[in-house]
């Protein structure tokens, strides 16, 4: 296991990582570019059309063969709002120093405009399988867009493996690390509940599983927020510092601590930008399958609800826990005294948000561990059954069933495992996922631009039209 471990450690942080550090930013910033700043000019009509939309029928309406446009948008959320938002910012901060969290912002930043392209290409692309459902993803574009149908292969393979990593044994692992450590369960007991929860649910597929994220997601969220603005309120003096740490963090060029912690810029870069992807999954391909599902009809109206997720989830959700966390005793003593905290992911996380909220802020990070976990492992399950399904077609039925089987024993694997080489593992196979998927996008982009016009030129037109009757 060891040298499994260090073979990994090597590849990733010598090869897959910078190549997707660098591909990620360039990709971001070329899509941001192509289409004219998109994420920033129109944000406040994107937020308009996504949480402005919240109470409109159509946003829930669905149809026999998908599922609403919201449900799509919280089986996407669940996939994303997950450990990533808890035990992901705490292992970059861990690992990369306080910078990272600078980087993450840039990486979602233009990861906005990415996550935006992803699901505007996976709509135009998409297709009924043979049970007549919808589906689509950057196997689809990458197959019928690009015409590279071994590239999309290859796309499918690295998704599948990474459903199971990413997806499925970092989160049951967090479950099973957190109940452990708060709660003195012991990993197995954790890992066959969790077994048989996920197994009773992905049995029913994805409207199964969109329905119930669509009630677990929203509730979630807002109690993980909520608990949040109370401890950054009562830690409110100690803010103004964290901000201070990570901007001079992220260029800081020497290490810190004389080298002891081993922060740098480049630690910060890879850490912030990696865990940034693990939390917002811009440029991933992994979202835009669960939006492929979506009754709605307008790729970029769809699409705009990208650039909402990763607002909320990095920008907002994941900004918070940083700041809990650069703000507590546990990480600043560890930190000034140029060493890595003791603790580490969900544990690290827990103490923080214990020490601003003691009493309740260790159960708050349990029960929010658990449920944006859960919801992950339910949410990366239907990635995994497309994946499957596009590289089996003709007997996809099969090949589902059997894929389910292998990902509900992962859960348990996962819950046992040892944590770093889980989360080595789900590294490795985000950036293989990512590649061809980045390629792709920027391959496509004309089509992006082209869709990103048509959209408002009709928007403009409607406008008009609405003018004229009002006067």
């Amino acid at each position: 296991m060891d040298a499994i471990n260090t073979a990994l450690s090597f590849i990733y942080d010598n090869i897959l990582s910078i190549t997707m550090m660098v591909l990620l930013i360039a990709t971001g910033v070329y899509l941001t570019v192509r289409t004219g700043f998109f994420q920033f000019r129109h944000f406040g009509y994107v937020m308009k059309s996504t949480v402005g939309s919240l109470f409109n029928k159509n946003t829930h309406e669905k149809d026999s063969s998908s599922v609403s446009p919201f449900q799509a948008v919280t089986t996407a959320l669940a996939g994303t709002i997950g450990t990533g938002s808890i035990a992901g910012i705490a292992t970059a901060l861990v690992m990369g120093g306080p910078g990272a969290v600078f980087w993450m912002w840039i990486s979602a930043l233009v990861g906005m405009v990415t996550k935006y392209s992803e699901i505007v290409l996976s709509l135009k692309y998409r297709e009924k399988n043979e049970n007549g459902a919808l589906v689509g993803g950057p196997m689809y574009y990458i197959g019928s867009g690009l015409g590279k149908r071994w590239l999309a292969v290859i796309f499918a393979v690295f998704a599948t493996i990474a459903c199971i990593g990413t997806g499925n044994a970092t989160q049951s692992n967090s479950i099973s690390g957190i109940l452990e450590s708060n709660l003195k369960v012991p990993v197995w007991i954790t890992g066959i509940v969790l077994t048989v929860i996920v197994g009773c649910v992905i049995i029913g597929g994805v409207k199964r599983i969109a329905t119930i994220n669509e009630k677990l997601v929203p509730v979630m969220a807002i109690f993980f927020i909520l608990s949040a603005i109370v401890a950054l309120f009562i830690r409110a003096d100690r803010i103004p510092t964290a901000f201070a740490l990570i901007f001079k963090e992220a260029f800081n060029f020497k290490s810190a601590a004389g080298g002891v912690a081993g922060y740098g810029i480049l630690s910060a870069m890879r850490y912030g930008v990696g865990r940034g992807v693990f939390t917002n999954e811009a440029g991933l391909g992994s979202a835009p399958i669960a939006h492929s599902a979506s009754s709605a009809k307008d790729p970029v109206k769809q699409g705009m609800w990208g650039v909402f997720e990763t607002f909320i989830t990095t920008i907002v959700i994941c900004t918070m826990s940083a700041l809990i966390i650069l703000s507590s005793d546990v990480y600043l003593s560890a930190f000034n005294a140029g060493v890595r905290p003791e603790y580490n992911g969900a544990s690290l996380s827990a103490m923080a948000f214990g020490g601003a909220l003691p009493y309740i802020g260790e159960t708050v990070i349990t029960v929010s561990t658990i449920f944006f976990a859960l919801s992950t492992i339910l949410g990366w399950a239907y990635y995994g059954e497309v994946s499957v399904g596009y590289l089996f077609k003709g007997h996809s039925a099969l090949s589902v069933k059997i894929y389910r089987l292998i990902y509900v024993l992962f859960v348990f694997i996962g819950a046992i495992a040892e944590i770093d080489i889980v989360w080595l593992i789900a590294d490795c196979f985000n950036a293989l996922m990512a590649l061809p998927n980045l390629v792709a996008l920027i391959a496509l982009a004309g089509v992006i631009v082209a869709a990103t016009k048509e959209h408002f030129k009709k928007k403009e037109v409607s406008d008009t039209e609405d003018g004229a009757a009002e006067e």
